[in-house]
């Protein structure tokens, strides 16, 4: 169980509410991050007392400086101080809740100074994922998702003794706020549209990729990183009231589900106190007053961006980093009112087609796919 936590990305949706779950479950916090929230990171600060703070943008890290002046915090900025803080000596865990390919490093570096991870953030799997899982298996360092998804899978399996016994794992979707419409309704859809997701409150880039899709096809390569499984061995099944969180099938046909409210606590909760459980701090469930569960198939023709990360998920190197590192880049544009929503998954589909796939050698060989994806898609559109 976690005694002292780093958490990368302290100002998001996951960094806040994993702050609240070690404020209720008495973990203390050596440790935040964020990018340039300035008066939360101060906030923070002064409710937890870290032994350390960084702001990745380095104006804000000298705002921060100033505004804890008065307290002893010691304060960091850039990738530098990033990497300090998921390698900080006296945190046992590291949530890495950091939206992007800004996690990969930080994760990595908390894997060699032998931290858990309580993994938020997909882009590290699903674009290093091969790295990722071998450095943890060497290190001998526990992965414990974070996700909702995960996290169900992840319980699901706590009481399988063999691995072999596991026929497949059962992804469910909300199916985002677009769920039923048609190509030709989705060309009409609006950033505010978007941005309104059915059951979950989330920032902004995984709304969108909630309402693309996007995001679940994300989660089929990250469960097939981290629970070791071939593609088919993975369904996705659309399940409006978001009260299964995912599902794990065995050999004799038992399936074993993780029920909750829509309540992020309860998996953050599990990734810190694992493999012990805790006096919950998320919302009870309530059987009585649940709606009828219903379940449906995907549409990934519709949803392009679903049919495209699955149809990427098969395929070896660098091409699921080329993905999302395109996926972002649109994401980006269109929450700046560049792009209109359906343009999303064609921008995706053309990175995929200029930018050449290579074999994963190291670190850089990711970083540089992801780079030269979100090139392609900013050229494709200035020009």
């Amino acid at each position: 169980m976690t005694q002292v936590l780093s958490v990368l990305g302290s100002t998001g949706s996951i960094g806040t509410q994993t702050l609240d779950v070690a404020e209720k479950c008495g973990i203390r916090v050596a440790a935040i991050t964020a990018n340039r929230s300035v008066e939360l990171l101060e906030a923070q600060a002064r409710k937890f007392h870290p032994d350390l703070v960084v702001a990745m943008d380095e104006t804000a890290a000298k705002d921060l400086q100033v505004r804890l002046a008065d307290t002893g915090i010691r304060v960091a900025s850039g990738m530098e101080g990033l990497i300090e803080a998921a390698t900080l000596p006296e945190a046992d865990t590291v949530v890495t809740a950091v939206m992007g390919m800004v996690g990969l490093r930080p994760t990595l570096a908390a894997i060699d100074a032998h931290k858990r991870i309580a993994l938020a953030n997909k882009e590290t799997l699903v674009c290093a994922g091969e790295l990722v899982m071998a450095n943890a298996a060497r290190e001998g360092v526990d992965i414990v998702p974070v996700d909702s998804e995960h996290s169900a899978i992840f319980q699901s399996l706590q009481g399988c003794s063999d691995r072999r016994e596991v026929k497949r794992l059962i992804l469910t979707a909300s199916g985002g706020p677009f769920f039923g419409w048609t190509k030709e309704q989705l060309e009409q859809v609006t950033l505010a549209d978007a941005l309104k997701h059915p059951n979950w409150s989330m920032g902004a880039k995984i709304t969108i990729d909630s309402a693309t899709l996007m995001n679940k096809g994300l989660e089929f390569i990250e469960a097939m990183r981290l629970y070791h499984v071939a593609p088919e061995q993975i369904q996705i099944v659309v399940h409006r009231q978001s009260m299964i969180h995912s599902l794990v099938e065995y050999t004799d046909n038992a399936i074993i589900a993780q029920l909750g409210t829509a309540d992020m606590r309860l998996p953050i909760q599990y990734a810190l106190t694992w493999p012990q459980r805790t006096e919950g701090v998320a919302t009870e469930l309530d059987l009585f007053s649940c709606p009828d569960l219903t379940f449906r198939k995907p549409d990934p023709e519709t949803f392009r961006c679903l049919g495209i990360a699955l149809e990427t998920a098969k395929k070896p190197g660098t091409p699921c980093a080329i993905m999302n590192g395109a996926n972002e880049a649109a994401v980006d544009l269109f929450l700046r009112e560049k792009i209109r929503f359906v343009d999303i998954p064609e921008l995706v589909d053309y990175a995929l087609s200029v930018v050449p796939a290579q074999s994963v050698e190291n670190l850089e060989t990711v970083l540089e796919a992801d780079r030269a994806a979100r090139e392609a898609v900013y050229s494709r559109i200035s020009g």
